[in-house]
């Protein structure tokens, strides 16, 4: 993936993002940022400039200009370029031009969300750089910070991948412990066909192949191999024939991708998606 990862919406827009912004900057300047106060002339203006310090693919940029356009609206983010572009190290991602005052006291926040948020898509693009394009769909999880998660999941599909449900509302999954409290898998597979939508896909989460024969036989649409051997799920996919589609979740690594694509798997989750992704380096200088 090159360049602008296309129908994906700004992250700008997404349910949260305003009032995130809003937390992590109520966080970092308080009641006011004491030092720019005191040294800086409140009309005094300027450019600053931001440089990967290191090989990326970029996320957030829309959410980096909305911290400083909160801090002030008169604030001008030109982007070199768009999300999902990979940048080298020492490659320029944007110029930010207005009042010193809301260049400096916006730096650290503006920053801390690219330099996630590209870790991220970053960490996604090279798990995924070996896969075929035929290969299983390779999904996140909900393993994603809290507060964050809206935003982690715009990187992932800027990396490449795609996303899982986004929350416990929009998606019936039926897990181990909704199993043990509920009876078992036939008596929860049923309470959720009868409860939920019709629209939503019913998946269960099966740690063996007893299970994942009952989930089967109990109707479930989507069926997930939690942490099962390559052997187990290379039957499980014999005994499913298509009856449901297949998902491998649990112990999923970058050298197991490629097998797990040859044994005709749908569907690949991977936490480690968001929960090992680090932050990467990126800098901003003020000049002009």
């Amino acid at each position: 993936m090159t360049g602008n990862p296309g129908l994906l919406p700004s992250p700008a827009f997404l349910p949260g993002v305003s009032r995130l912004v809003t937390l992590a900057l109520e966080e970092d300047i308080g009641p006011g940022d004491i030092t720019t106060d005191a040294i800086i002339d409140p009309q005094a203006k300027g450019k600053a400039l931001i440089r990967a310090k290191e090989p990326l693919v970029l996320a957030g940029l829309d959410v980096a200009r909305g911290v400083f356009l909160r801090l002030d609206p008169e604030v001008c983010f030109s982007a070199h370029r768009p999300d999902g572009c990979h940048l080298a190290a020492g490659e320029e991602i944007a110029v930010v031009e207005g009042r010193y005052r809301a260049l400096l006291t916006g730096e650290r926040t503006a920053l801390n969300f690219l330099q996630r948020l590209s870790g991220v898509a970053t960490h996604v693009r090279a798990f995924i750089s070996q896969m075929p394009v035929s290969g299983p769909r390779i999904t996140d999880t909900r393993k994603t910070l809290p507060g964050w998660r809206v935003l982690e999941k715009y990187a992932v599909r800027v990396g490449g991948a795609s996303n899982h449900r986004m929350g416990l509302y929009d998606g019936v999954l039926i897990k181990d412990n909704h199993i043990a409290a509920s009876g078992g898998i036939t008596e929860a597979v049923r309470r959720a066909k009868k409860a939920a939508p019709h629209t939503l896909a019913i998946e269960v989460e099966a740690a063996n192949l007893d299970q994942f024969q009952e989930a089967l036989e109990a109707g479930a649409d989507i069926i997930m191999c939690d942490n099962m051997d390559d052997e187990s799920i290379q039957k499980a996919i014999h005994l499913s024939r298509g009856k449901a589609l297949l998902e491998v979740s649990g112990g999923v690594t970058r050298s197991r991708l490629e097998k797990l694509a040859s044994m005709g798997v749908d569907i690949v989750s991977v936490g480690a998606l968001t929960h090992a992704a680090r932050a990467v380096d990126i800098s901003m200088d003020v000049y002009g």
